[in-house]
């Protein structure tokens, strides 16, 4: 496999790692959401300035509205956390 494909492996197994573990098992409840973030990335919760910040991200992130992030949604997350973060470390 690729690192790629390894990546993209990582991404599915961590999703539903964390999904379903108090309801649906293919969508992260807001629960869900925080563990996962609290588990795997401490980081970013720790440089948000308040908690209301995650709760505004993860409304965000909810396009459809049914205050549970599926894993279209969570792939979306990633991918504007890793860009936040190249962005960041490129510009050092």
């Amino acid at each position: 496999m690729t690192q790629l494909e390894m990546a993209m492996g990582l991404l599915m197994s961590t999703f539903d790692q964390y999904a379903g573990a108090e309801g649906k098992k293919d969508t992260l409840n807001k629960a869900e959401v925080k563990t996962m973030l609290e588990k795997e990335l401490p980081g970013f919760l720790k440089s948000a300035k308040n908690p209301d910040e995650v709760d505004k991200m993860l409304k965000g992130l909810d396009f459809n509205g049914d205050a549970e992030v599926d894993f279209n949604e969570f792939v979306v997350l990633v991918a504007a956390l890793t860009s936040a973060v190249h962005d960041r470390v490129s510009k050092k």
